[in-house]
């Protein structure tokens, strides 16, 4: 442990246990009694830490512990509990991106975060093993743009992109103005402004085929016209909403349904029975259709009539095909 780490610990170990005899600093930090006393003496009189002997509680204490926060402690430090943590965020975001986007650029990441846990109980790989993240969904997305949209959104340039769109099979040339990244349901998109289109669209990470970086300013949209573009209707290609969608789910899937989010705005209520009524806005209904399909006979549309349509429509063809 060096000498910084140590001044840390000491600190730390007084936070929070408020009292700690010699013998436990001793210890822990596998040093000599003269060593402690002369890192306690550093810290009092260049750190100005008020650390005091408590001859009452038999260890020592802040005399002061609201100061505490204000010792300007140098150097960059993480206590076991934050760098756990730390770990816990690193490995979640790594496990998530299941399509390679952003794993290789926090690698350098990994090897700073083991060396602050160093040889401790919990080390980092243990609990890397412990920990899984499992996604379903996730499409095989590729690392070669996104070094260019980051530079785009954090430069507020524009990007010039040939998207690939799946659902018309369509390539096209677009110049957009990327306003922010979003990961949903597995999935990496990027909501922007689109010059060729003359409006705001989201775009599949994975459907742009290549992008490249203009010198162009891009156009800043504000995040009022983005929140009801984007978030006010169902799903992310939402669009401002136009309908409204009522649904009714049986006691059973009601136990389920009522702790989900399926809008930021949704509105939900149980009758007498136990069934449960959801509300919210939309615009466009591929998610929503698939997410009332997956729920079988444990759903009712209630409204608005397009959508029951939709679904009958739906239920249908699966019943033509078999």
């Amino acid at each position: 442990m060096s000498d910084m780490e140590r001044l840390h610990r000491i600190k730390y170990m007084i936070q929070q246990r408020k009292c700690v005899p010699r013998e436990d600093f001793l210890s822990e930090l596998e040093v000599s009694p003269a060593t402690f006393k002369r890192d306690l003496e550093y810290l009092r009189s260049r750190l100005k830490a008020s650390i005091v002997y408590d001859r009452f509680m038999g260890g020592y204490k802040f005399e002061n512990p609201d100061q505490v926060d204000k010792i300007e402690m140098p150097g960059l430090w993480f206590s076991e509990k934050e760098a756990t943590a730390l770990v816990l965020m690193q490995h979640l975001l790594s496990s998530l991106d299941q399509g390679g986007l952003i794993g290789p650029h926090i690698e350098p990441l990994t090897a700073i975060i083991d060396g602050i846990l160093g040889q401790s109980e919990t080390s980092a790989k243990e609990l890397r093993k412990r920990i899984k993240v499992l996604g379903m969904g996730a499409r095989k997305n590729s690392i070669d743009n996104f070094s260019e949209i980051g530079a785009a959104l954090l430069k507020r340039n524009r990007l010039e992109i040939s998207y690939y769109a799946k659902g018309k099979d369509e390539l096209t040339e677009r110049e957009i103005s990327p306003q922010r990244l979003i990961f949903y349901r597995e999935n990496w998109y990027l909501d922007g402004y689109c010059h060729l289109r003359d409006g705001l669209r989201s775009f599949a990470v994975d459907g742009i085929r290549k992008a490249t970086l203009s010198n162009k300013r891009a156009q800043e949209i504000s995040e009022k016209e983005c929140q009801e573009h984007f978030s006010e209707s169902y799903g992310i290609f939402s669009g401002k909403a136009t309908q409204r969608a009522k649904l009714r789910f049986t006691p059973e899937h009601a136990r389920w349904v009522s702790g989900e989010n399926w809008h930021g705005q949704q509105v939900g209520s149980f009758d007498k029975d136990g069934y449960y009524t959801l509300e919210f806005d939309y615009n466009q209904d591929p998610e929503l259709v698939m997410d009332i399909l997956k729920h079988g006979s444990g759903v009712e549309v209630l409204g608005p009539a397009s959508l029951k349509k939709r679904i009958k429509d739906e239920l249908t063809k699966s019943l033509e095909r078999y």
